[in-house]
């Protein structure tokens, strides 16, 4: 999907973001909208749910410190949280930012984690041609 034209592709990272990006869909009318969630995996208790849609294109950084950025996309977010957690634990400090949205990437903030960091790590469900090679070409071309 986001190899199609003016597409936006998100994917949230838990329950509360996938409300937050069926409204973000719902609110959208200039441009085709997808989101993946994974099957099964998401569930929400309450059945009366209102969501706040997300600025398109725009990561949240979870977590800040350290000269190591992990780059979450989709359900694995909550694994690059465990690390941080871990590593802290250890004394090393990481940022850590959920992307939200493959397509379009939150350019300024991977140019800004770019900058910062002496590593920039993507973290997603193993795919060849996914989420890191996205922000791999993005990097890139934007040189």
């Amino acid at each position: 999907m986001s190899r199609l034209p003016n597409m936006i592709v998100m994917e949230p990272s838990d329950e509360d973001e996938l409300v937050n990006m069926v409204a973000t869909a719902v609110q959208n009318d200039d441009r085709p909208v997808c989101f993946r969630y994974p099957r099964g995996d998401i569930v929400r208790n309450s059945l009366i749910c209102h969501g706040m849609p997300l600025e398109i294109r725009k990561a949240e950084i979870l977590a800040e410190g350290g000269d190591i950025a992990f780059l979450g996309y989709r359900v694995m977010v909550e694994n690059c949280l465990i690390a941080w957690c871990l590593l802290s634990s250890l004394g090393i400090q990481v940022n850590v930012a959920d992307a939200r949205f493959c397509k379009s990437l939150d350019i300024k903030l991977v140019r800004q984690l770019c900058k910062e960091d002496e590593f920039l790590i993507t973290v997603e469900e193993g795919s060849l041609g996914g989420f890191g090679s996205h922000v791999a070409q993005i990097i890139f071309l934007d040189g």
